[in-house]
């Protein structure tokens, strides 16, 4: 299953980074349609945390930062090849793909500032409290780490070109639903870590029997 989890994780990450550029409005409210995705990240890294490791979830935050590296070049190259005679969309295929570099930029440092810092939280609780109190660790680990990404997102990206009180607006608004996921979360987290132990299980059974 570690291996499932670590393609919906960097999945999910590619995605976000598509559908970012999508804004949707919410009791008058407007969020990045990637939120909806990109959360849920923050659930498999510790679901992977829990079962296989810190070690395991560092290299799987890491795997993912190459990924978008990797995948935001190819949008690139892609972006410049000459389009086909016949091709009428060039221009909307660079606004949905192309996105902006100060847009790209904020995405990638907020990922890595969050993501590790969710990681360290994590395991700074489950080594406090070893097995029990896994809604614990995976609320205040995500939670927390939320905060950050989108503090951090938000301001290398649009500082400046709004008010003050737009972007504070924006933070609030983002991390409000963004907490209200990570709260709704946990029982899907102890569904995932409860079929990861036991596949987990499962191989090291089988290896052991080799």
């Amino acid at each position: 299953m570690f291996i499932y989890l670590n393609a919906l994780f960097v999945g999910l990450l590619i995605l976000a980074n598509i559908l970012g550029v999508k804004l949707f409005s919410v009791g008058g409210y407007v969020l990045p349609a990637a939120v909806i995705v990109y959360v849920i990240t923050y659930l498999i890294t510790d679901v992977i945390g829990e079962v296989y490791g810190k070690e395991a979830a560092k290299k799987t935050v890491q795997a993912g930062f190459f990924t978008q590296v990797i995948a935001l070049l190819f949008i690139f190259v892609a972006i410049q090849l000459p389009a086909a005679p016949f091709f009428q969309s060039q221009a909307e295929f660079e606004t949905i793909l192309g996105g902006s570099f100060r847009v790209m930029l904020a995405s990638l440092i907020s990922y890595v500032a969050s993501q590790n810092f969710d990681v360290f939280i994590f395991h700074r609780l489950k080594k406090k409290h070893g097995e029990k109190k896994l809604w614990l660790r995976n609320n205040l680990s995500t939670m927390s780490s939320q905060l950050i990404d989108t503090i951090v997102f938000i301001t290398i990206a649009f500082a400046g070109t709004m008010p003050t009180a737009a972007l504070s607006g924006m933070i609030a608004t983002q991390y409000v639903f963004k907490f209200l996921v990570a709260a709704i979360d946990t029982p899907i987290a102890y569904l995932l870590v409860n079929a990861a132990k036991k596949d987990k299980q499962k191989i090291q059974l089988a290896e052991s029997m080799k």
